[in-house]
């Protein structure tokens, strides 16, 4: 299956209909389509994709339990995503600017963050998120989809600097029925914006599966607006790989936005104030499970030879360490007094932000918090 120009009328869980490049028992399979964008891979590349995967699920991990320990106010896991995260943001040149939603940590870690930077926005600490000038990336999006508009604005702004880079848009299936995201394509599209659309579809949008917004393929919509899509397999982290190396040159050509659809899987709740058995069948899930991405790639190396168990230690160990450094520097951080939120506001006195200062003080002084 190329990348169409027309909608391809399937079902949301045939994975037979996306672009693949490992099978989920790790066998490497021929791909004329994106077998081009892989020449370079060798098993070097291929341990430090997995290195990365382990790493991620470890940090996710610890962000889930930081929050049922009250550390956090909130935390969006990302388990079983993290091929489509780890292969795409891998494929990102420096200078490329990302615009996430809230559950891209592995673009994160992809992108440099320092151990804080996962939590700081989550804990509510002074500063919300890590300097988007050093990562090339937004801080976190909150607000369904809004990312989209940002990521299409500042490619517009990259056409008119004459430069090579391309804005990157990270969004949820649910995310696909909000008018900034639509509306942000026909921006893209008619000024052939640098920008590539990666909406990574979990299957839920909180506790609404995919199939009930959308009876076909979110990859089928882009072409309605004259933007190229392609539609992966979201657990093969070669295959998503190879499909953002296609989408950012074509992007980076000149030619406008192009748009990749990789079908994975939320396995965790939506957030952390979530409850996913509520609404989800188990049976669902364990299928889910027997495609995890990281099984797959082990799979493929193992059967290659090209992974020890010496080298999987090792990376649990860095794994552990990356946990470790983001547990300290969350239980490390001070939080600012609550009063403070009124400093630097205004550059010389105001009297309506002092009797607000005084009205919140007088609010804290009755639980006894000043």
């Amino acid at each position: 299956m190329s990348p169409h120009t027309t909608p391809i009328v399937d079902t949301h869980n045939d994975l037979e209909l996306t672009e693949r490049i490992l099978a989920p028992d790790g066998t490497r399979l021929p791909n004329p389509q994106l077998d081009r964008h892989l020449a370079d891979i060798d098993a070097d590349v291929l341990r430090a994709l997995h290195r990365d995967m382990v790493v991620l699920r470890r940090i996710d991990a610890e962000g889930v339990a930081l929050q049922r320990q009250g550390q956090l106010g909130l935390w969006a896991p990302c388990q079983g995503q993290e091929a489509a995260q780890i292969g795409t943001a891998r494929a990102l040149a420096p200078q490329d600017f990302v615009f996430p939603s809230y559950r891209e940590t592995g673009v994160m870690l992809v992108r440099g963050a320092q151990p804080g930077d996962y939590v700081r926005m989550w804990r509510g600490e002074e500063g919300a998120a890590y300097d988007p000038a050093v990562m090339r990336m937004a801080p976190l999006q909150i607000i369904i989809g809004a990312q989209t508009l940002h990521a299409v604005g500042y490619g517009v702004g990259i056409r008119h600097d004459g430069t090579d880079e391309v804005a990157v848009a990270y969004f949820g299936d649910g995310a696909t029925s909000q008018g900034d995201v639509n509306e942000a394509m026909v921006f893209a599209s008619s000024y052939r914006a640098p920008v590539v659309f990666v909406c990574q579809n979990n299957h839920w949008a909180i506790s609404e599966p995919v199939g009930l917004q959308s009876q076909y393929p979110l990859a089928g919509r882009a072409p309605g607006f004259g933007i190229p899509s392609m539609r992966v397999d979201g657990n093969d982290v070669l295959a998503c790989l190879a499909a953002m190396r296609w989408a950012l040159e074509h992007a980076r050509a000149g030619r406008g936005p192009a748009y990749i659809e990789a079908v994975t899987y939320r396995m965790g709740p939506h957030t952390t104030a979530d409850d996913p058995k509520r609404y989800r069948d188990d049976t669902q899930l364990e299928h889910w499970r027997r495609l995890d991405p990281i099984a797959r790639l082990e799979a493929h190396l193992r059967a290659a030879g090209e992974l020890t168990d010496e080298h999987v230690a090792d990376v649990q160990e860095q794994a552990d360490t990356a946990a470790r450094e983001m547990r300290a520097a969350c239980l490390g951080m001070t939080t600012r007094p609550p009063l403070a939120v009124f400093d630097g506001v205004y550059a010389e006195p105001h009297s309506g932000l002092q009797r607000q200062r005084d009205e919140y003080a007088a609010y804290l002084a009755a639980y006894g918090e000043v």
